[in-house]
């Protein structure tokens, strides 16, 4: 078997889908991208599927790692880490349907029964997020994310932490103690003011504070996590093993987050995983993305049993143009009950996309970049 084609597909609200094909008919797909920027990952994934790729055996899946993160010179990254992740995660789904067996199957097993996910309240900047969360709970949800804040100067007012405060008091006052309700940074807030909202946050006993500073800021995660008891979660911005090493060895974090579309994929997040088990942290991963990129979540959280609980994107503030389910032929598989999803039983990925879908939205023009915010003085701010 060899691959002996591939086709890339931009399409809303913000994702690229990758198209792997081989000789035999088997067909893999995945979702290299880095939002908004869809069109230099596509090169990048062009680069590296017209000079090594083609013509291939796609089950040699490891090898073919190697080689596309260490065939070059200058290595990691977003682009590269994400190019190199879509491709992976084809290569996966391919080398599952020749085996007729789940991408979990191939890793070692199941080490659960489901997974659990967790949902979005609220937006960019969060408004009325008490509402959202009552909604979101009655529909099922046991576990919530949310950002506390929009813009966040270096070293700002007391009013804006107070009306972080108050946002994750709402929350908490509309789902009561047994929901989880996590809290997320953004990277948006320097270490003077994160250390502060650490702080005022913890009395409504957070799930998780996800980046609460930039990832190269990690140097100042000890001191954030000495202002809270709310476990410290970080990661959605670093892209290898080589990259989460340092955190682990320090000690200081407790939750990963790699994302499988920018980590390198499914085989680079799965020894991410084994790593921070080593160290007695359990993993959640990123992934406010498309279904492919769900459903690669979804399979090395089966196995790892440091998985704690997964991000999704339905009804995402986001996906104002399409959705999850939008590009899936059989959308069953992420229909959740009680806060979980079901184990996918098909073979690959579990999931199959609808192409005539896929195809269609793909003539759309598709532009997405993220909002550039500025504080008073007209310095760029943190999104």
């Amino acid at each position: 078997m060899e691959i002996n084609d591939y086709e890339l597909f931009e399409v809303p609200p913000r994702w690229l889908f990758l198209k792997l094909e081989t000789d035999t008919g088997l067909v893999g797909w995945g979702e290299p991208i880095v939002e908004g920027r869809a069109k230099t990952v596509r090169t990048a994934v062009e680069e590296l599927m017209d000079t090594y790729l083609l013509g291939e055996d796609p089950r040699h899946i490891e090898k073919h790692w190697q080689h596309m993160y260490r065939g070059g010179f200058y290595r990691g990254g977003p682009v590269l880490m994400s190019a190199i992740a879509g491709i992976d995660q084809a290569l996966w789904d391919i080398k599952g349907k020749y085996y007729e067996a789940p991408v979990y199957d191939l890793l070692g097993g199941k080490a659960r029964d489901r997974v659990r996910v967790y949902q979005w309240v609220g937006g960019d900047k969060p408004t009325d997020v008490g509402n959202a969360a009552a909604e979101m709970v009655d529909a099922g949800f046991t576990a919530l994310k949310m950002n506390t804040t929009s813009e966040v100067r270096h070293i700002d007012t007391p009013a804006v932490v107070d009306g972080a405060v108050d946002r994750l008091r709402e929350v908490r006052e509309a789902v009561g103690p047994d929901i989880d309700v996590a809290v997320d940074f953004h990277g948006r807030v320097a270490k003077p003011m994160a250390k502060k909202l650490a702080s005022k946050l913890d009395q409504y006993d957070p799930m998780f504070i996800e980046e609460p500073v930039l990832a190269e800021h990690n140097e100042a995660l000890e001191q954030i996590a000495n202002a809270t008891t709310a476990p410290i979660a970080t990661g959605e911005r670093m892209f290898s093993r080589w990259d989460f090493k340092p955190i682990l060895e320090d000690g200081v974090v407790d939750l990963l987050q790699p994302d499988l579309s920018h980590a390198g994929g499914i085989t680079e997040v799965h020894k991410i995983a084994s790593m921070a088990e080593a160290y007695d942290v359990a993993i959640a991963p990123h992934c406010p993305l498309g279904p492919i990129a769900l459903a690669s979540c979804v399979q090395v959280d089966i196995t790892a049993p440091n998985a704690l609980i997964q991000e999704q994107s339905l009804n995402i503030h986001y996906n104002t143009d399409s959705d999850v389910t939008d590009y899936l032929a059989d959308p069953s598989l992420f229909e959740y009950e009680d806060g979980y999803i079901e184990l996918p039983e098909k073979p690959g990925l579990g999931i199959s996309i609808d192409e005539s879908t896929v195809c269609e939205r793909a003539e759309q023009s598709v532009d997405w970049h993220n909002p550039v915010w500025t504080h008073p003085d007209g310095s760029i701010a943190e999104w």
